[in-house]
């Protein structure tokens, strides 16, 4: 399985946070590229919801499907969900780590066995591109929260 980790520290604490990374609608405000979410079924944040999204993924999909499903749910210190797609699944998980005034996120997303040419740019963009993007995400993220 192929995974991409990333942290970013945040000078807030986590439940000033939470808000952000709990309600997956909000998430296309901290994304360096446009997407869109709506809740389909279940409680907004609740582990059990649904939602549909449509967004870009590399190199080209700018109308990506995506079935998302949250599947744990620990207030202020751990978020996961799932999102499927023809690939399989793909699980985004977002845990916080306070100290003091700070809170540390990091984002796990770990990656289905790819088919087709997924398999063949999986590898190649994952380190560059991928891993950028993720960054940048936490970046808006610690803006958002911060701010």
């Amino acid at each position: 399985m192929t995974q991409l980790l990333v942290s970013q520290v945040i000078d807030a604490p986590a439940d000033a946070i939470w808000p952000w990374i709990a309600d997956i609608t909000k998430h296309s405000q901290w994304s360096p590229k446009p997407y869109s979410v709506v809740l389909s079924s279940g409680t907004n944040g609740a582990v059990g919801s649904k939602y549909s999204s449509v967004g870009f993924v590399p190199p080209a999909d700018k109308n990506h499907k995506n079935e998302v499903e949250i599947t744990e749910v620990v207030p202020n210190s751990k978020f996961v969900f799932r999102a499927h797609d023809e690939n399989g699944y793909f699980l985004n998980t977002f845990t916080l780590k306070s100290s003091g005034g700070s809170t540390t996120v990091t984002f796990q997303h770990d990656f289905p066995k790819m088919k087709g040419m997924g398999r063949i740019l999986l590898p190649l963009l994952l380190p560059t591109v991928g891993k950028k993007d993720a960054l940048v995400r936490l970046g808006m993220l610690k803006a958002k929260a911060e701010g």
